[in-house]
Parts: C-alpha cells; structure tokens; sequence
C-alpha cells in the first residue's frame, strides 16, 4: 500500500519501511502532508484506495475534510505537538511590542540613540490581555500571562473554568482590553472575525497579535489602524496569502513567517505523529 509524501517536511529515516511515492496513484492507500500542501476533494476523488490523510499540523483547514468524510477516509492531525511553541511566540510579540524592541533595534541600526524613540512603553505587569480562543494554546498563554503578572480575559465558544481568567463576549473583550491576541481554529465562523469594526471597538494603543489563521483577520484593516494610529501595534505570524505577494507594512507592525509552531523539538513531534498515524491506518 502506497503513501503519497506531499511537502519536503518528512526526512526518509521517518518513512522508512512506508512504500513512498511523491505522485498520486491508483494504489495510493495514505496520505502524509502539511499545510503548505492542501489536500482538495479533487486529489481525494483520484485515490480510490485512500484511507488516511495525516497532517503534521494542528490544523487541517488545508484538507478538504468533507470530501474525505463522505468517503469514510481518516482525517488525522496532531493537535498538540506546538503549544507551548506558540505560546512562547505569543509572549515574544507581546513584550517585543510593550519595549519598542524592534523599533528601537531599527533605529539603533540606522544611526539613532534614543531610549524613547519607540514613544511610550509599558510593563506587561497590571497589563489586561484579552485571549481569543481558550483551548490547548490560549490556555497556555494565560498561565504565562498570569505568572507574569497580567490580567486576564478570554472568549470562547465553550464555558471557560480556570481561576484567574474572566469569560467576557468578544465585544466586551475588545473594548476592555489592552491586548488581545488570537487564537481560534480557521473555521466559517473565524473567518474574518476580527475586521474594521472589530478594530475600531479596541482602546486606543492596545495591541493585537495572531498567531492562529492568517484569515482570522482583515491585515488590510489592521494596517490602516496602525497608520491611522488607532491601534498601538500588532504582530502577525500568520497572514491570508503565505508568502504574500507583498508582505504588509506600517509603524508598529510585526510580521513573522508563520514560525510560531517551529523549534526542532516540535517538528520532530509532529512528523512523528502523522507518520504513526499512517502506520496505525495501515496496519
């Protein structure tokens, strides 16, 4: 039974014993992919022999899991090899926003020495931050926050029980926060949440940072308010279009190349999951 390897994240010495093919194929009985690698209803209607798709992901907004679910096929993720990669990312946002330290490392670079040349900055202590989603990753994020000292709000869809965090609407959370960072699922719902009036409901200088699904939020509304000064900053790991055509641009604004996931740790977790996961379908 063959496995169809979509990508270049799966090194040989984790296939070994699969019999591998890189071409779609009659015979093909699993596949192996990531999100830079969709997996549409076309390509699943061409394997007639298909069992499993795995993912080396936690989402799986990249394969078309309604086309596999008419045809009985496995959809297979791995939900919680990154956490605390993405939770540390988040962190990493937050402060470099807080300290100007990207501004400041910019001017220093171009000739400046100025310890307020990224205008005023904040402590992350006393500071309300507003979570978005309060699963495997925001929930990890608020254990930071509240180790550090922040008061924390969340929105999510199911009730939230931790001591500590306060369950406000999204609405709310908006307006009352001085930061609010992402992260929901990609979903019909998702998409698109946070968008012009979202912005405009924000304090004025508070923060925003997405670290889940690039089309969770309107980047060109976020530029616009950071240019307009609205928002104080934001930091973006994710975007719609990866890479982007033309990566987006303003004063306080933050893109990374959705890096949030990686360390070497986390990528050898999650290439051994979806691998298992085939082997497991297989067997």
């Amino acid at each position: 039974m063959k496995v169809l390897v979509l990508g270049e994240r799966f090194p040989p010495e984790a296939l070994t014993g699969l019999d591998v093919v890189h071409e779609p194929a009659g015979d093909v009985a699993a596949i192996l992919t990531t999100p830079r690698a969709p997996v549409g209803a076309d390509l699943i209607g061409r394997l007639p022999a298909l069992r499993i798709v795995a993912t080396a992901s936690v989402g799986f907004d990249h394969v078309d899991a309604d086309a596999a679910r008419a045809r009985g096929i496995v959809v297979r993720s791995v939900p919680d090899y990154c956490t605390a990669e993405v939770a540390d990312h988040t962190l990493a946002f937050l402060y470099a926003l807080l300290r100007g330290v990207v501004a400041l490392d910019r001017a220093v670079a171009a000739g400046g020495w100025d310890p307020r040349g990224a205008g005023p900055l904040r402590t992350l202590g006393g500071l309300r931050v507003g979570i978005v989603g309060h699963g495997r990753i925001g929930g990890a994020v608020s254990r930071r926050l509240h180790a550090l000292g922040a008061e924390v709000w969340a929105n999510d869809i199911v009730e939230i029980r931790r001591d500590g965090v306060r369950e406000a609407p999204l609405d709310e959370l908006l307006r009352e926060c001085d930061a609010v960072t992402l992260h929901v699922p990609l979903t019909p719902q998702t998409q698109g949440m946070i968008g012009a009036h979202e912005l405009a409901l924000m304090r004025p200088g508070a923060y925003l940072l997405n670290t889940a699904r690039g089309p969770v939020v309107d980047v060109d509304a976020v530029v616009e308010a950071l240019r307009a000064g609205r928002l104080g900053g934001a930091a973006l790991d994710v975007l719609p279009r990866e890479p982007p055509a033309q990566p987006p641009s303003a004063p306080n604004l933050i893109v990374t190349p959705h890096a949030a996931y990686y360390s070497e740790a986390a990528e050898g977790r999650a290439v051994a999951a979806a691998v298992a996961a085939v082997r497991e379908a297989l067997s």
